[in-house]
Formats: structure tokens, C-alpha cells, sequence
């Protein structure tokens, strides 16, 4: 393996090691409902995103509610000696995927049929700290900079 590479990948452990996720698989809900209200806590303060979830009205907001307290808890798995409030944690990244579709028939006036959908998808919850996302944007900038020059 070349330097580059391993250089790479040493690089990814380390952010694996400061960002914290969860992922939610085969939810029987559509990737388009669970979009509408993953776009509204992307990049979200993690507290401020759960009273977000906990008052929507929507029945996708309950299954993220539950998938972003388990990254919360998977957070503190890895630091237990912080405490959530001073951790300053924001939603970093949030994306939902296709998942599987199941594909049923309903009777349909004169012996036809229809095909009925029934879409599920995937969620990833990616959580970080704040201060060290400004950072790590901060270095990215810099590297660009002198990469151009």
C-alpha cells in the first residue's frame, strides 16, 4: 500500500474516532417523507433538534427522535466523563437512502390491477462537536490555499 493511501486511511480513523453515528435501517416510511424532516435538523444543535422532533407533527419525527438519542448515546459510550450539555454536539451530517420496496397489487375496476409501492429506506445520523468541526473546516481551507498557490 503507498503512502497516500495509508495516509488516507489514517486520516479517516481519526475522524471516525470524533464523530459519533447511528444508523436506522428498513424504516417502512418513504425516503421522501424522512427527507422533509432530516433537512430540518441538519446541522442542528442536538437538543434543540429533539424538542424539534418531539413537537412535529409528522410520524417520521418520532423514529429520527429515536435514532438521534441512540447517536447521543453512542457519544457517550465514548466519553463518559463529559457531560451532553458542555459537549456543545450538533447534527453534522443526516442523509436518507432507498431502501428496499415491497411490491403489492390492488384490484382495479374491470379484472385490472394496480401496483402499489410500498417504499422503506435507510437513515445515518452522524454527530460531532461543534468547536472541532469549525477546526477541521479552518484546516480544510488552508490546505485548499495552498494547493492553488
Amino acid at each position: 500500500m503507498g503512502a497516500r493511501k495509508r495516509n488516507r486511511a489514517e486520516q479517516l480513523k481519526e475522524q471516525k474516532k470524533n464523530t459519533y453515528s447511528a444508523v436506522l435501517r428498513n424504516c417502512p416510511t418513504s425516503p421522501r417523507k424522512m427527507r422533509l424532516v432530516a433537512d430540518m435538523i441538519r446541522g442542528v444543535e442536538v437538543n434543540r433538534a429533539l424538542d424539534m422532533l418531539k413537537y412535529n407533527p409528522k410520524e417520521a419525527s418520532q423514529r429520527l427522535e429515536k435514532l438521534v438519542l441512540s447517536a447521543i448515546a453512542n457519544w457517550q459510550n465514548k466519553n463518559e466523563s463529559v457531560r451532553l450539555e458542555d459537549s456543545n454536539l450538533i447534527i453534522n451530517e443526516i442523509y436518507v437512502d432507498q431502501s428496499r420496496t415491497l411490491k403489492r397489487i390492488q384490484p382495479a375496476p374491470q379484472g385490472r390491477a394496480y401496483r402499489i409501492r410500498k417504499r422503506s429506506n435507510h437513515v445515518t445520523v452522524v454527530l460531532a462537536n461543534a468547536n472541532e468541526q469549525v477546526q477541521e473546516e479552518v484546516v480544510e481551507k488552508k490546505a485548499k490555499d495552498t494547493q492553488t498557490k
